[in-house]
């Protein structure tokens, strides 16, 4: 449907997929209203200004709105809360609103480039923050309810609490970054990190392959510089004095060839001869299998997680390979990520319900643990719902767990 009608869609397909709003200017028109469900972010008309990279859009107007008559709009004008307002436009003047898009857009001399409309693809799926706060007010406050009265700052708390909680395990906000293993062997943690999903190292096919933490080795958290006796010393302000790591400093060290060794050495050689020296050869190596480290037995290289400096370090035989580290956040370090799948919306509702009844006093028990159930039963709901088996996909796993195997 091109033109919203009153349901929960607003943009029209060409906002949606163009980003692109189009108004044809009546009575030498000076306002234009913008109806995306981006807001418009505005910094000058001006190109020359240095505010004019700011803009998430760019204006075009034409007097006919055929195709190749658009031009930039640059023009003096303000943009106050989505309201553009103009120089007053000749009636029947194109004006044309463009987000930033990645092929630029279709007017003027393409320049809109960005990917303010790719980011909004796919939003339909979600509800914010905001309004699953106004939806929990109108819904389930006021006379008559079981919550009679709530600040809306305790709403607000509970949902971004539930949002924390969700993500961990259920909605599992899951991030990526592309990295590049430098020679000094380790990346920064991202900045919204919380815990780490995998990480991959990627071959020249494009293909991932795992690589696994190791307990060949630690990152300690602290060390401290020792006296003769064994004392920590300390600095004039009564703090100890640390220096760097002992341990770190020797496993990096390592380079790839004694890697190697080390691996043959534990393994038994399984790796450099790829098993063939126990399977293929006779009974080279019979036995070797007994007592195999599995975190070794691989050649994808380890990881290690140093708190101290809050870095992910890699070994050595990793360095320059480009790796997939995927992670999880919880769903408030910015603003356009405050938001809930909507396969979810009714967990958070029974989370932020039984919170607020939970803290409150003299509330009857029996209604608290009805709560509590109603909440687990949703959160469940919700997990299976967001576990997106689909019952095609089931029938091909089970499908290859019995194969027939011919000569």
């Amino acid at each position: 449907m091109a033109t919203p009608n009153g349901g929960l869609i607003t943009e029209t397909n060409s906002q949606y997929y163009a980003g692109a709003q189009v108004i044809i200017a009546t009575n030498n028109q000076t306002v234009f209203t913008a109806t995306f469900n981006t807001e418009i972010i505005f910094g000058a008309s001006d190109p020359a200004n240095s505010l004019y990279n700011n803009n998430n859009f760019r204006l075009y107007t034409s007097a006919t709105g055929a195709p190749g008559t658009f031009t930039e709009y640059t023009t003096a004008y303000t943009v106050v809360d989505n309201v553009f307002t103009l120089p007053a436009q000749a009636t029947g003047t194109y004006v044309v609103i463009q987000l930033l898009t990645k092929n630029g857009g279709e007017y003027g001399t393409e320049n809109a480039l960005g990917s303010v409309v790719e980011d909004n693809y796919g939003e339909y799926q979600y509800i914010k923050v905001n309004e699953i706060v106004n939806n929990f007010l109108v819904a389930y406050v006021g006379a008559g309810k079981l919550i009679s009265s709530v600040k809306r700052t305790d709403i607000i708390f509970h949902t971004k609490r539930a949002l924390q909680e969700f993500s961990y395990d259920t909605l599992r906000s899951i991030h990526s970054q592309e990295l590049t293993i430098p020679h000094n062997l380790s990346v920064p943690l991202p900045q919204d990190y919380v815990n780490y999903v995998g990480v991959y190292w990627i071959d020249d096919n494009g293909i991932k392959h795992n690589i696994y933490p190791t307990t060949l080795t630690t990152n300690p958290y602290t060390k401290p510089i020792q006296d003769a006796e064994g004392v920590p010393t300390q600095t004039n302000e009564g703090q100890n004095i640390t220096g760097t790591s002992i341990t770190e400093e020797r496993y990096d060290a390592i380079d790839s060839a004694l890697l190697q060794e080390i691996r043959d050495d534990i393994t038994g050689r399984l790796i450099s001869d790829g098993l063939w020296g126990i399977y293929g050869n006779g009974l080279l190596g019979y036995g070797q299998l007994y007592g195999l480290q599995p975190e070794i037995a691989q050649i994808n290289g380890w990881f290690t997680i140093n708190n101290r400096e809050g870095k992910m370090s890699f070994s050595s035989d990793l360095k320059d390979k480009l790796i997939i580290l995927e992670y999880i956040s919880d769903g408030l370090s910015y603003d356009q990520e405050m938001r809930v799948p909507k396969l979810a919306e009714e967990a958070v509702y029974a989370y932020v319900m039984h919170a607020v009844i939970a803290s409150k006093i003299n509330q009857p028990e029996y209604i608290v643990q009805r709560l509590r159930r109603e909440k687990s039963a949703k959160l469940r709901n919700a997990k299976i719902r967001l576990s997106n088996i689909k019952s095609n996909e089931f029938v091909q796993i089970m499908r290859g767990k019995s194969k027939w195997l011919k000569n």
